[in-house]
């Protein structure tokens, strides 16, 4: 994808400027997640929840529908194409590509973080194409809590319906470069939320909020929360990586260290929605349809979904991102007639059963799991 010096690292992209190395940062976490295993190691804990089979579901499966409305925004599924990338030139085809099967599916699209392209304003085409190419569905821009003063360019840059606030202290924590300063975040996500009239979310990158930060982040005024919990993609997997390739044995130990670190996103799931009246997209590990259906029964209003799509984002064609994504609807379809379910709403009013570790730390944690286990 990208050429490299003697040492493995990308030509052209170091000239010492912070611009540069976000530059370089960004081509490095798209090389990882594709040619490295950095999945996460612990479950997502979907598989603790079992619906119970209808053999008379009583409805045409041609007739379910799966139009649902995402923060005032229609969207043929409840199914987003995640936050992957952005912010540096060989991305800009990426999310092309992205951007293409999310227009052709009606369904919303976030981007990276746009932090690059604020620094450096030659990259903003690598965000941009991805209004240009998806004109008509809910798009979400995506900068960290501290960029308070560039949330408004990054929603002018591509146009955005909505607009997200990720969270990765992870990440900052095992990477080379990272900024573990976060005296005041809690006050730059308010500075946001008042700075812009549409919709703000907050998302985490893999480790999962608690009830307790939901309750925080609701109080602050945002709209969302995206709880990129731990089943999917390790952002401190993806650094552990980058350590390897520069010899760091420091962050190499971090890096393996905290792979699995945070919460499952099934149990964050339950988590901010028990505590809170924010809506609630569950992202981290959602692969299947049948874990859509699982996420929304338990009241998410949509999943995200990111590592299944990079791939052939990246070295195939729009006709197999659609593929991927058509793959989860019909599952999410499948699962709904099995259920008896002519809507999505229904799925939250069906019997269900929670098992194994995810029962367990609901019990640990005092959380009433009742309501969930319909019957």
């Amino acid at each position: 994808m990208v050429q490299h010096d003697s040492e493995g690292k990308p030509l052209g992209e170091e000239d010492g400027s912070e611009a540069s190395l976000t530059r370089r940062r960004k081509i490095e976490h798209i090389e990882i997640c594709l040619d490295e295993d950095v999945q996460c190691r612990a479950p997502s804990m979907f598989a603790d929840i079992e619906f119970v089979h209808n053999a008379l579901p009583e409805i045409d499966k041609d007739n379910i529908d799966l139009t649902t409305n995402l923060l005032g925004l229609k969207a043929s599924a409840p199914i987003i194409i995640a936050a992957m990338t952005g912010g540096h030139p060989q991305t800009l085809e990426i999310n092309r590509r992205l951007a293409q099967a999310a227009e052709g599916l009606k369904i919303p699209i976030g981007v990276g973080s746009q932090r690059a392209a604020i620094e450096d304003s030659t990259l903003a085409n690598t965000f941009k194409v991805v209004r240009e190419e998806a004109p008509s569905v809910p798009v979400i821009a995506n900068i960290g809590a501290t960029h308070v003063k560039a949330a408004q360019e990054a929603i002018e840059m591509i146009d955005a319906d909505i607009i997200a606030i990720h969270l990765n202290p992870l990440q900052e924590a095992v990477q080379p470069e990272g900024d573990c300063n976060s005296i005041g975040v809690l006050g730059h996500i308010r500075a946001i939320v008042d700075s812009v009239d549409i919709p703000v979310m907050v998302k985490e990158t893999g480790a999962g909020i608690s009830g307790e930060v939901a309750r925080s982040l609701e109080e602050a005024g945002v709209d969302a929360v995206d709880v990129g919990g731990v089943g999917g993609t390790s952002w401190a997997a993806v650094e552990y990586f980058r350590a390897v390739r520069d010899g760091d044995e420091v962050k190499i130990q971090l890096g393996n260290d905290f792979w699995d670190w945070g919460i499952p996103t099934a149990l964050s799931v339950i988590m901010v929605a028990d505590a809170t009246e924010l809506d609630v997209i569950a992202t981290g590990g959602i692969r299947t349809g049948l874990d859509v259906a699982k996420a929304l029964s338990l009241g998410a209003v949509a999943a995200g979904v990111a590592h299944p799509l990079l791939r052939p984002a990246a070295r195939g064609t729009v006709a197999e991102v659609i593929d991927e994504v058509e793959k989860i609807i019909e599952g999410l379809r499948v699962a709904m007639y099995l259920t008896g379910c002519e809507t999505l709403e229904d799925l939250t009013t069906k019997p269900m059963r929670i098992t194994g570790d995810l029962l367990n730390h609901l019990q640990a944690l005092g959380i009433d799991y009742s309501k969930y286990t319909r019957k």
